[in-house]
């Protein structure tokens, strides 16, 4: 059968691994290919997948809106800046969405996109390809399998029902049926199972940053988890842990700074580079600074949010609040805070860096990552899934390793007051084994530790309606029935006809 002929687009802003890759990155590759003509190398094969990471990237925030739909949505944060800048975002906030919303399409786009890259290696690295190496091909498929089921994630996630592409296909085949979330759940159970299958435990030199064995199992956890299926969520993300390459870092706050960013905790995360052409910095770095500070001023922490982190008897504030959240009496960085740079009173600091290493003449040129899976996050799913399948006590032991990583950083960061000591009856060890009370615990421990990571929306609607609709009551016009997932894009409808209107 004759091979499709496939579009690859491919250039150094595409790939999304370390400086060290840079001279060979920076070879283009741009035309019209068939899979024979293409994947004849093994050095092909690797640039093809290479492609398949860049719409993860948050080079283009108004692109890559994840954030948009996974926290403005939620009662983590506000939009900011001034009403008429990116006004849809607005409407997400405020839940006027409609079909053609800057963000709900946003979103459906580039992720869609990133499926279609997947698509083009493992339709160009079939059985019968020799010219790759096996080694090569095995590994490359792996992380293709990885990132698709990454892509279909996130979009099951914001857009429940939606169709299912695994193929390269021709315009006809492309009008396909929205199919149930249960069928988009399996199929990146499948996908992560295989890619688990065949890829590394650890990277190392320019291959850090790819996916591997363990991201592709804690995908696996947390897919089973909004799936309710507890004892394989549990089990999968002690399997992550037995690993024995992930560790909570000794500082939380590590894992948000450029210098450490590449760590034991890392088990997932979306490179950023500054200084190259073309492109590969994080531009969130001036989207979400203050405009005082030549920033675009979004992405506004709320007093919800800040509620949300546990005071010790003597008034001690968990420290992840600081590290997350600029706030009166506290630095932005090297910079006294100024509450009025924002209508909340507080400013986000997980996804900025100082001056001192992005100044203000390059302010969105970022070389922060994006932490899209940490160790934290696998130990909380750990936790929650044992407590749902009736193992409250179990469950108490990776929720207190999250907890005592928290407290302890008075032990381990000297910017604290009184470092060396943990202030009294901080961040205690949870005890209750009350399911039902443990639960709460659990899902107030995970808004804390992810806090403005791009998740809350999405855990807030697993969770159910009563949560949601308690949750969102500052929020007129949220119905649980009605939003509990985006639209899907009208130009995506008008398309697709198969979708109806």
């Amino acid at each position: 059968m004759k091979a499709k002929n496939i579009y690859i687009c491919i250039t150094a802003s595409l790939l999304i691994m370390t400086t060290g890759c840079k001279k060979f990155l920076d070879q283009q590759v741009l035309g019209q290919y068939q899979n024979d003509n293409f994947f004849t190398n093994d050095a092909n094969a690797i640039l093809a997948v290479n492609a398949a990471y860049s719409p993860l990237t948050f080079t283009d925030p108004s692109s890559n809106a994840i954030w948009v739909l996974g926290d403005l949505a939620s009662d983590d944060a506000i939009k900011g800046s001034s009403d008429g800048d990116q006004s849809d975002f607005l409407s997400i906030q405020q839940f006027v969405i409609n079909p053609n919303n800057a963000a709900v399409e946003a979103v459906w786009k580039r992720y869609y996109d990133g499926v279609f890259k997947c698509n083009v290696v493992t339709d160009g690295l079939t059985a019968g390809n020799t010219a790759v190496s096996a080694t090569v091909k095995s590994d490359v498929i792996g992380q293709a399998q990885f990132l698709r089921a990454y892509y279909y994630f996130n979009l099951t996630v914001a857009y429940g029902d939606i169709p299912l592409h695994l193929k390269v296909e021709t315009p006809e085949e492309l009008q396909s049926p929205a199919l149930p979330q249960a069928q988009i759940y399996a199929q990146i159970e499948k996908d992560c199972t295989a890619a688990a299958a065949v890829l590394p435990t650890t990277r190392t030199g320019v291959d850090i940053g790819r996916a591997t064995k363990g991201a592709a199992l804690a995908l696996l956890a947390k897919t089973y988890l909004f799936e309710q299926k507890w004892a394989l969520a549990a089990s999968t993300a002690q399997a992550v842990e037995a690993l024995g390459v992930y560790s909570l870092l000794p500082t939380y706050a590590d894992n948000f700074k450029a210098a450490t960013k590449n760590n034991a905790e890392a088990v997932f995360s979306i490179l950023h580079t500054s200084g190259l052409v073309p492109f590969q910095g994080n531009n969130l770095n001036a989207w979400f600074a203050p405009r005082s500070l030549n920033g675009y001023g979004f992405f506004l922490p709320t007093q919800n949010l800040v509620a949300n982190f546990e005071t010790a008897p003597g008034g001690t504030v968990d420290p992840r609040l600081d590290y997350t959240v600029a706030r009166a009496g506290t630095n932005y960085f090297e910079t006294p805070f100024d509450p009025n740079w924002s209508s909340t009173g507080y400013v986000s600091k997980k996804h900025a860096q100082p001056l001192s290493e992005i100044p203000l003449t390059t302010r969105g040129d970022g070389n922060l990552n994006y932490q899209a899976i940490r160790f934290a996050e696998v130990l909380l799913i750990e936790a929650e899934a044992l407590n749902e399948s009736g193992n409250s006590s179990a469950a108490l032991v990776p929720l207190n390793k999250v907890r005592k990583r928290a407290r302890e950083s008075y032990l381990h960061d000297n910017s604290l007051p009184g470092f060396g000591t943990i202030p009294a009856g901080l961040l205690p060890d949870i005890t209750v084994t009350d399911a039902a009370t443990l639960r709460d615990i659990i899902r107030r421990e995970r808004r804390s530790e992810l806090a403005l990571e791009f998740h809350r929306f999405f855990d807030i609607i697993r969770y159910g309606s009563a949560y949601a609709s308690n949750a969102l009551k500052n929020k007129p016009n949220f119905s649980y029935a009605a939003n509990q997932f985006f639209p899907i894009p009208a130009s995506e409808r008008q398309t697709n006809f198969k979708l109806g209107k």
